[in-house]
This record gives C-alpha cells, sequence and structure tokens, in this order.
C-alpha cells in the first residue's frame, strides 16, 4: 500500500469517527452536563469559527485579531436574509458565507501588506472600526445597540410570494422546510456544517496549497527570495478564513435570529485564539476541542453563584464558610475568565501543543506500554515431536 493510499485511509477513518462523535454529542455530553441543544449548538459554531481561524494562523502563521469582524458581518447578513428573502437557513448561510469571504478579501488585501505585530495590529484596528459603524454609525442597517431583529412586517419575499407562506400574527422562526431550527434539530444542522467544515479543512491540510501555506509559517523570507509570490497563498488562505467566521455567524443567526455588534468586539476575537492556541494551533481537532473546552467551562463556572457556592460549602462554620466563598467566587461566576486565564497558562506551560499533545502524550505512552508489556511476554515453548 503506498503511502498517499495510507494517508487517504487514515484521513477516511479520522472523519468518520469525528462525525460520529460530533452527532452521538447529545448522549455522549449528557453524563458531564453538556447535553442539552443550546450549549451544544456553541460547541458546533465556535468549533466552525476556530477551524476556520486554524487554517490561517495555524498553517501560515498570520495572527489575526479581527476575526470578530466576519463573524458579526455573518450574522447579519444572514437576519437580513431572512427579513428580506426567506426563513429557510439555506440561502441565509449562502449569503453569510460569501459576505464573510468579501468582506475578509477587503480586509486582508490591505493588511497582508505587512506581517507580524503589524498585520496583528490592522486586523484588529479593523475590527474594531467595524464594531463601531455597526453600534453607532450604520444604526438603519445594523439597528445600532439594540440590534437586528425580525419583525412581523418584514417582507420574506421568496416565502410570500413565491412559496405563498403565511405566518399569520406569529413572529417566525428559521426552519428547513418545516423543520424549525431551535433544539436539537437546530444543533444537528449545525452539527452538519461543522463536519463539512473539518473535511473541506482536511482537504486544505493534505493539499499542495496547504503545504504553500505551511511553508510561508516556516519561512516566507526564503520564499520570496526564491522568486515565490507568497500574498496570493495568504490571501486565499485569509478569505478562506473569513468565510468559515462568517459561516459561523450565520449559523449564530439560524439558531436565534437576531444580531449585535458585541459579536465583533475585540473579546470575540481574543476568544477564538485562545479556542485554537488551547486546543492546538496546527492540528485537525485541535481547534474544535479548545473550543469545545472553553464553552464547557464557560457555562459551568460561570452558573457559580455566590448563593450556589454558600450552599455547596455549607458543612463549614460560618467564619471559613465565608472566606471559602470569597476566594472562590472571584474564580466563578462573572469572574470565570480568571480560571479561564489560570488554565490557559498551565496548559501553556505544560502542553505548548495544547490539549492535542496531551492526547498523542497519552496515546504514545499507552502504545509504548503496551509494546513492552508484548515483548516481555515468554516465549511459548516447542511442542515435543
Amino acid at each position: 500500500m503506498t503511502a498517499s493510499k495510507t494517508t487517504s485511509s487514515s484521513d477516511l477513518i479520522l472523519l468518520a469517527c469525528f462525525a460520529a462523535a460530533v452527532m452521538a454529542g447529545p448522549v455522549i455530553l449528557a453524563p458531564f452536563g453538556a447535553g442539552y441543544p443550546d450549549l451544544l449548538q456553541k460547541f458546533a459554531i465556535f468549533g466552525i469559527f476556530a477551524i476556520g481561524f486554524n487554517i490561517l494562523f495555524g498553517l501560515t502563521g498570520y495572527l489575526s485579531f479581527g476575526h470578530a469582524a466576519f463573524l458579526g458581518a455573518g450574522s447579519y447578513t444572514a437576519v437580513w436574509t431572512f427579513k428580506l428573502f426567506s426563513m429557510n437557513p439555506i440561502p441565509a448561510i449562502i449569503m453569510a458565507t460569501a459576505f464573510g469571504g468579501v468582506f475578509a478579501l477587503v480586509i486582508g488585501f490591505i493588511s497582508l501588506r505587512r506581517s507580524g505585530i503589524y498585520f496583528s495590529i490592522l486586523t484588529l484596528a479593523f475590527a474594531q472600526m467595524s464594531y463601531n459603524l455597526a453600534y453607532s454609525v450604520l444604526t438603519p442597517i445594523t439597528n445600532g445597540e439594540t440590534g437586528l431583529q425580525l419583525v412581523q412586517t418584514d417582507p420574506r419575499w421568496l416565502d410570500t410570494t413565491v412559496f405563498g407562506r403565511d405566518y399569520g400574527s406569529t413572529l417566525p422562526s428559521s426552519d428547513l422546510f418545516g423543520i424549525t431550527m431551535t433544539g436539537y434539530s437546530g444543533f444537528y444542522f449545525c452539527a452538519v456544517m461543522l463536519i463539512i467544515c473539518f473535511y473541506i479543512s482536511m482537504r486544505i491540510f493534505r493539499s499542495p496549497f496547504g503545504l504553500m501555506l505551511r511553508a510561508v509559517k516556516t519561512n516566507q523570507n526564503r520564499l520570496n527570495y526564491t522568486g515565490v509570490n507568497t500574498r496570493p497563498y495568504t490571501l486565499a488562505a485569509f478569505v478562506i478564513s473569513g468565510m468559515y467566521a462568517g459561516l459561523a455567524g450565520g449559523l449564530m443567526a439560524v439558531t436565534d435570529p437576531l444580531a449585535g455588534a458585541e459579536r465583533m468586539q475585540w473579546t470575540a476575537s481574543g476568544e477564538v485564539v485562545l479556542m485554537t492556541i488551547l486546543g492546538g494551533t496546527g492540528t485537525l481537532l485541535g481547534p474544535v476541542i479548545g473550543a469545545g473546552a472553553i464553552k464547557y467551562f464557560e457555562n459551568i463556572f460561570s452558573a457559580y453563584n455566590d448563593t450556589t457556592l454558600m450552599n455547596i460549602f455549607s458543612f463549614l462554620p460560618e467564619g471559613l464558610q465565608t472566606g471559602v466563598v470569597n476566594i472562590l467566587g472571584l474564580f466563578v461566576g462573572d469572574g470565570w475568565h480568571l480560571t479561564l486565564g489560570a488554565l490557559f497558562m498551565l496548559i501553556v506551560i505544560f502542553l505548548p501543543g495544547g490539549l492535542m499533545e496531551g492526547v498523542n502524550r497519552l496515546v504514545n505512552w499507552a502504545t509504548a506500554r503496551f509494546k513492552n508489556k508484548d515483548d516481555g511476554a515468554p516465549t511459548p515453548e516447542p511442542a515435543a515431536s
């Protein structure tokens, strides 16, 4: 068997295992308190966001601090598609992905004239400009701080004119040919998108294009000296990454039809950076694992407040109970980001390759131990003649 066939077979096995794990998410995560639809939808949506960011950062080494701009743009585009055309999510995510790519083309064309920290600052500046435009300047389009929402008077031209749908006096929600995109149906729609995005990312990683992006990350100057123009490759990676972010933003609007400027804030851009680094930069599964870990810990730790902590430590004497709650209260509830920061520090110090490095270490340890056990097994004596 050739190396290419072996790689193809291992990729198919990886894709099949990934798809099975994603589709079985409600069952697998139920024992951990994460099997309900809203959180599962976040896992899938932010997994797509992180996969797209990893195509840029993980392969080329270009660190963008402005990817939230594409996330927010995708949300606005999807909501406007709902308002003007149809509540079917297919046109919404197509438009959101396309607009995210066009927006990324414009920003990338300017930002990629610089590299390193200068590129990062440029993308951050564009993202903050986009946030301020959405928040206060383009209010006829974005509805400012209130956010863009559906209203009963929206035309929804395709639904009303072509398909003859009448929503009556109720405010509609997105539906895929009659299947409402809420609850588990909304999660499985996002899950299918996540599997498709993972497959596309895998193909990019294994392609000559992906190899060229890795070469850019390794030594871009050397490529330039040999006459290779790297800018089309980095711009293509930036646009693809922006399309992933636009799709993630569109899926946010599909599961909850509204869009706000807060999705464009720099904190959202920083969050996807943390997801990618925490999971494992430049790996296929790492960004998805990182996105799931951060959203899971956000859900767990932010749910604890002082009252909950007081009940947990009610067995302690009153003075000691108050002291423990005051200390732990800094790391949960609204202060859960302190816990995230501490976790991130531990990962960076002890697992520089992210959580995927920890998984690989465990697999290698288990494999070596199993191999040593087999090597040390006594050989059977030959049978008597």
